[in-house]
């Protein structure tokens, strides 16, 4: 990703930054993205597109001839966030927290939109919790959330199984 551009700068875009939370833990051609995203004009998500693979946000992983075109498979380069993070400063760290505030008000206005949301039966559910932990009891806290999670992040899509987005934030409080 150029230095020009930070990650936080490209999801800015309303656009971009669902193309990317579309992406999460698996791989979308452009059309497949387009049926995800089917309020979007074609061209308009094509140009999207071609940003973050420019950027490298994206990656083509996968290339196919279908009817004389080449069709593209893209995943999220993980990379590329985790190189981001290393030249943050304050305003930088401000804009990717509202860039992601706003990527998680945009995924629940789309689930109320969808027509009959019911929490239980769903299993939508947000929660705050205080916890009074030493730099070390953290570390083992983020450990155990990690190997809870292992098994089930390779999971990818099968009859019976709903895609479920996972959002967690660690802010210390002073």
């Amino acid at each position: 990703m150029s230095h020009e551009t930070s990650l936080a700068d490209l999801l800015h875009q309303p656009v971009r930054w669902r193309v990317v939370q579309a992406l999460i833990g698996r791989s979308l051609t452009t059309g497949q993205l387009a049926e995800l995203l089917p309020e979007v004009p074609t061209t308009t998500l094509y140009r999207h597109v071609g940003v973050l693979v420019k950027a490298g946000v994206l990656l083509v992983v996968e290339e196919r001839r279908v009817r004389g075109a080449v069709e593209r498979t893209y995943e999220l380069n993980t990379a590329a966030a985790d190189s981001d993070n290393a030249t943050l400063d304050r305003d930088r760290l401000r804009t990717m927290f509202t860039v992601f505030i706003a990527g998680l008000a945009a995924d629940f206005d789309r689930y109320l939109d969808r027509g009959d949301p019911d929490p239980v039966r769903d299993g939508v559910g947000f929660r705050q919790a205080a916890l009074w932990l030493s730099d070390e009891e953290f570390e083992q806290f983020q450990a155990r959330l990690t190997e809870a999670f292992e098994p089930f992040v390779e999971h990818r899509d099968a009859p019976g199984r709903t895609r479920r987005i996972l959002s967690t934030t660690f802010i210390p409080d002073p």
